[in-house]
């Protein structure tokens, strides 16, 4: 029986972003060719915003708002700052870009994006970043932040990568929880608000 070779020379290392295109079953849990794809990275930012690394806060305690503008736009705001250091400076994550590993799913996100945006403030101070998927259009720049602290992530999904696929219009039917969330008290919330028909905006409670 012949041994199989695996040589160096026969491995390929991809990038993250790389990873994630390739393989978005990984990520999202459904292959680049399920309709379910846009709805499923959706869900990803939401509930890594509502689960966050320990390290940022406690599993449902963020206050998290999403809202659908388009079928493949979408935005995920919450109400931590953690890419901000005690001088209020900012910690950079992928490709210097101000998602960092702690946001991975976010990253994810953005790696099967067109467009993503990013804003992050604390204290009165805050930074905004416009990247090209994952990759940085240019250094993060200051803004006249809000009051309070947050984190805001708006996505526009590549259209040359999600074909006919669209974010589902069934909100109550959006898992924001995942399969490994066993406990769904705490005192955070999250608002799902789906803005595409102007007339009759759609909102989705959940605790």
């Amino acid at each position: 029986m012949t041994e199989p070779d695996y040589s160096l020379a026969k491995i390929t290392l991809l990038e993250f972003d790389d990873s994630v295109r390739k393989l978005p079953g990984m990520y999202f849990g459904v292959g680049r060719e399920d309709p379910r794809l846009a709805t499923r990275v959706l869900c990803a930012v939401v509930g890594h915003a509502f689960h966050p690394a320990t390290r940022v806060a406690a599993s449902h305690t963020p206050d998290v708002v999403a809202e659908i503008t388009a079928d493949l736009t979408f935005s995920v705001t919450d109400d931590q700052a953690d890419i901000l250091t005690g001088r209020g400076m900012p910690k950079f994550g992928y490709y210097d870009s101000l998602l960092t590993c702690d946001r991975w799913s976010s990253a994810a996100a953005a790696a099967v994006s067109s467009q993503t945006f990013v804003e992050v403030w604390r204290h009165g101070r805050g930074f905004r970043q416009s990247l090209v998927g994952l990759r940085p259009v240019e250094p993060p720049a200051e803004f006249s932040a809000p009051a309070g602290a947050g984190t805001r992530v708006a996505y526009i999904l590549d259209p040359a990568y999600f074909g006919s696929a669209a974010i589902t219009t069934d909100l109550a039917s959006l898992d924001v929880h995942g399969p490994h969330c066993t406990n769904t008290t705490g005192p955070g919330k999250v608002v799902i608000r789906d803005r595409r028909e102007r007339s009759h905006p759609n909102e989705y409670r959940c605790a």
